[in-house]
């Protein structure tokens, strides 16, 4: 049986395989292919592989040196079903960006500086770019440190992630407004690296307070989730995403230990136990949104267009996020608002390096 050299590594609060692309077929399908079994998907417990029988911790990055001047490495995220076998790549994952950088390094992609290091990282999934900053003292990445992040025992390094903004980037807002209504519900559509429909709590019925098992275990609000997200993802010109994990939806309620807001995220039908890097960042670049449907319930710093951190709480703990949002005065794009700069602390630890042996195919 041949194996294929892995890394395993949690990035922020997820887990998930970090391989070369050159380790791995280059056709599409026979990659897939070959990572559902490394995974050990399609299986609820995915006894079979390293999948660890959730979304947030069944999870791939497939690295490589870029062709692109303003990077240094390619970095395309694959999320992987569970009991499905599916493969799809239509998201980013800021958390397992977090793990992108000291990848590269220990892989000899990017030389490590004498005390700190700088990876550009390119996210193929959405063409974005993001910078990582974490500790190489003489050379070598550093994975112990004093740093706490939410949902995650324990303490490791910081790795510091800024994505650059500009008004020349991407529509803040993919409908072209900061309120819309969808399948009968005011909702706010935003794309600051990730789609997401950010809706308030109490307007599908619930506090917002709730465990992540007992919104899971709601049938209908399971129901009604779904028929918002398809009906959000027309209006945000993703078509059908029936088979897709994007766009995420997240619940939002005043918040209840010192944050801006309280959140639940579905991913998509799955509630998270916390809340990803780049979902949060939606969340809080649709919260400074003065239209938006989250404003007047978050307690935001002056100015209110502005905030250099925002916390945002979730189901563990909380995620600080820093975002700045501004008004487009460019020529066709006059009014609209962008996300001048978006940054975070994560942390990650590398888990095993070696060879990962693929279940036999069927």
């Amino acid at each position: 049986m041949s194996g294929v050299r892995c890394m395993l590594m949690r990035g922020g609060t997820s887990k998930g395989a970090y391989f070369l692309a050159e380790d791995l077929p280059a056709d599409r399908a026979a990659r897939d292919e070959l990572l559902l079994r490394v995974m050990g998907s399609p299986d609820p417990r995915q006894i079979d592989g390293l999948g660890g029988a959730h979304p947030l911790t069944s999870k791939i990055a497939v690295v490589s040196r870029s062709g692109d001047d303003a990077a240094d490495v390619d970095y395309l995220f694959l999320q992987t079903g569970v009991e499905t076998a599916e493969i799809t790549d239509r998201q980013n994952c800021g958390n397992l960006l977090a793990g992108v950088g000291p990848f590269a390094v220990e892989r000899g992609l990017v030389p490590a500086g004498d005390g700190e290091t700088t990876v550009r990282i390119r996210m193929l999934n959405s063409g974005d770019l993001a910078a990582a900053t974490f500790p190489t003292p003489g050379g070598v990445v550093r994975y112990d440190g004093s740093t706490e992040i939410s949902g995650v025992p324990g303490t490791a390094a910081a790795i510091v992630i800024e994505f650059p903004g500009g008004e020349g980037g991407a529509p803040l807002l993919p409908t072209g407004r900061a309120r819309d209504e969808v399948a009968g519900v005011e909702v706010t559509c935003v794309d600051n690296g990730m789609p997401v429909v950010l809706i308030r709590a109490a307007d599908l019925g619930v506090t917002g307070y709730e465990s992540p098992a007992e919104l899971e275990g709601d049938a209908a609000l399971t129901a009604r989730l779904q028929e918002i997200r398809l009906a959000a993802a027309e209006a945000m010109g993703l078509g059908d995403v029936r088979g897709a994990s994007v766009p995420k939806l997240t619940l939002l309620a005043p918040p209840r230990d010192g944050g801006a807001v309280c959140t639940r995220t579905f991913i998509p039908v799955r509630c998270h136990a916390a809340i990803g890097v780049l979902g949060a960042a939606g969340v809080a670049a649709g919260l400074l949104l003065r239209d938006g449907v989250g404003h007047a319930l978050a307690a935001l710093p002056e100015p209110p267009q502005r905030a250099e951190q925002i916390r945002v709480e979730h189901p563990t703990g909380f995620l600080d996020i820093e975002v700045a949002v501004e008004t487009a005065t460019a020529e066709g794009r006059s009014g609209d608002p962008y996300a001048a700069r978006t940054a975070v602390v994560r942390t990650a630890r590398k888990i095993f390096d070696g060879t990962v042996f693929p279940r036999p195919p069927t």
